[in-house]
């Protein structure tokens, strides 16, 4: 008994027939008849009642149907465990990052995923949440982090609840302060991320509400450089907590009531995750979690 033949026992049993069996095989009728009649032999049991119009399962038939399909979805699951592992070995990965998190956090998530998978290659792309969103949907990315509530096009594991502060330099009047209202912050000249990234949206919805117009020094995708214009003076920044190191020439400054943006991973929904791209995911959610039970074991959420 081989596989083969347990595949043209199935056929038989489904189709009720030896003819649409074939058809349906690409074999011929009398092929198919002598690979039943030899399974037959090797079990020592006749498993089809034949007829002129119709062909049924006998007792031991139906009994091996039941084996047969175990044995093939058995196999059929093996094999893509197989090509799964297989595939682990050479995939590649494709994520959106906005600049903020590609500046923090993941530099140190990509080199240790590349130590246990060195042969999947990772393509990072740069942009906006919302570009993000729509490289996602296009398929022009695997996966990648946006902000705020996620389209119902998609799938996601919510990753971060992070604080957002107001950062200056520490000759600023401002600099001791430890939390502000945001009116108060608003009416400093701001670096500002440029139009379409999430946190630029935020910051600009509530001066809309709070009827301020800001005075923007600058404008800039490059969290580095809104960094560097801060330490430079030129005005305040609003950032992650989170994206923030210690620095002697920077200051932060918490909303007054606090400011939070969510983050999530995010993929196409209903489409089928590669292993390689499984495999990211899951060691993303590992470490992030655990960067937020190691913070919240401290009692504190001091800066990284």
């Amino acid at each position: 008994m081989d596989l083969k033949q347990l595949k043209f026992f199935l056929e038989v049993a489904n189709s009720q027939g030896f003819t649409r069996a074939a058809e349906k095989l690409h074999i011929a009728q009398s092929a198919l008849s002598i690979s039943i009649r030899k399974l037959e032999e090797d079990l020592g049991v006749v498993l089809f009642n034949r007829q002129k119009r119709k062909v049924t399962l006998t007792a031991e038939g139906e009994v091996l149907v039941i084996h047969a399909r175990e044995i093939l979805q058995g196999v059929e699951k093996a094999q893509q465990e197989i090509e799964d592992l297989r595939t682990l070995l050479k995939g590649e990965v494709k994520v959106g990052l906005s600049p903020m998190l590609s500046s923090f956090f993941f530099p140190k998530i990509i080199t240790t995923f590349k130590r246990y998978h060195p042969g999947l290659q990772i393509s990072i792309t740069g942009n906006s949440a919302w570009d993000i969103q729509r490289m996602i949907k296009s398929g022009d990315i695997d996966m990648g982090i946006i902000a705020g509530n996620v389209p119902d096009e998609l799938d996601s594991h919510h990753l971060v609840h992070e604080e957002v502060i107001a950062c200056i330099h520490r000759s600023h009047p401002l600099a001791q302060e430890k939390k502000l209202p945001l009116h108060t912050l608003l009416r400093q000249p701001l670096i500002h991320f440029k139009g379409g990234y999430y946190l630029r949206e935020i910051i600009d919805l509530f001066a809309q509400r709070e009827n301020i117009t800001p005075v923007v020094m600058a404008e800039t995708n490059m969290f580095t450089l809104v960094k560097s214009l801060v330490k430079e003076e030129l005005g305040l920044a609003f950032l992650l907590r989170m994206a923030l190191t210690r620095d002697p020439e920077i200051a932060t400054i918490s909303c007054d009531p606090p400011l939070y943006l969510d983050l999530s991973i995010a993929w196409k929904k209903h489409a089928r995750l590669s292993p390689a791209n499984r495999a990211f995911l899951n060691y993303l959610i590992h470490e992030v979690d655990e960067y937020y039970q190691l913070r919240e074991a401290a009692g504190t959420f001091p800066l990284p």
